[in-house]
């Protein structure tokens, strides 16, 4: 976990260093087409994209930010609860007719090397075998307890993605129309050719926040269902061993 932390800090640096570098050098002075971040930015994203992207103005530099955190999240989410899986099927059909036998110690060996919280929840359990079937369950309970906050990690930070894009989009399209505005009241007069700029800035913002939102949305959704997947796997398997014990 504490892996997992320095890299996201790092992640973290790192966009904020580029975001700021990048945005103080499109306001000082543009960079020359061929060369620089923009060249950079235009090879491995394309042309029509980084135009896109500077059309937004100021507010798609902190939406930018937001992707990254959003997509670093939903990355370590998916590898966290790829790797917690477990066929329970087979797992079970190891583990009970060991129990039933009264094999606590190559049962106990066989959940300490499954990786997921139906694995530990069982190892938990397995290592009060010997204490009763009330100790049992009060060490699975307590396991499960614990693993549950490991699977609901990650959901409080892909819910900030998936508030902050829209606001943020939100942002520049008020800024768009305050500057759509302004050119208004310096020409003293309404024209579409002055205020378009402005609009076409609220109008990318908007639409930049969305597409933050969207997809960061989609995948929490199934990052919710994976986890009560795994929630009902690991009352299915604790069950099974409370069974097996009952029977040994």
């Amino acid at each position: 976990m504490r892996k997992f932390i320095c890299t996201m800090l790092m992640i973290v640096m790192m966009s904020l260093v580029f975001t700021s570098l990048a945005f103080a050098v499109d306001q000082a002075a543009p960079v020359a087409s061929g060369g620089g971040i923009e060249s950079f930015a235009e090879l491995v994203f394309g042309s029509g994209l980084v135009k896109w992207f500077k059309d937004g103005g100021w507010a798609m530099w902190p939406i930018l930010l937001v992707t990254i955190y959003g997509l670093a999240y939903i990355i370590w989410k998916f590898i966290a609860l790829f790797t917690g899986k477990v066929n329970l099927n087979n797992f079970l059909a190891k583990i009970i007719p060991l129990v039933k036998a009264k094999k606590y110690k190559e049962a106990i060996e066989i959940a300490k090397n499954t990786r997921g919280p139906v694995g530990q929840i069982v190892y938990a359990g397995l290592l009060k075998a010997d204490k009763g079937v009330d100790a049992v369950e009060k060490a699975i309970e307590n396991a499960a307890m614990i693993e549950m906050s490991y699977l609901e990690k990650g959901f409080l930070e892909l819910s900030t993605a998936i508030t902050l894009g829209p606001m943020l989009g939100f942002l520049g399209t008020v800024a768009g129309m305050i500057s759509a505005f302004d050119a208004i009241a310096a020409a003293r007069a309404v024209d579409a050719t002055i205020v378009a700029s402005g609009i076409k800035i609220a109008l990318i913002t908007t639409e930049a926040g969305l597409i933050v939102a969207i997809p960061v949305q989609f995948f929490n959704n199934i990052f919710v269902t994976m986890v009560d997947r795994q929630v009902i796997e690991m009352q299915r398997a604790s069950e099974k061993v409370i069974e097996a014990l009952l029977e040994a």
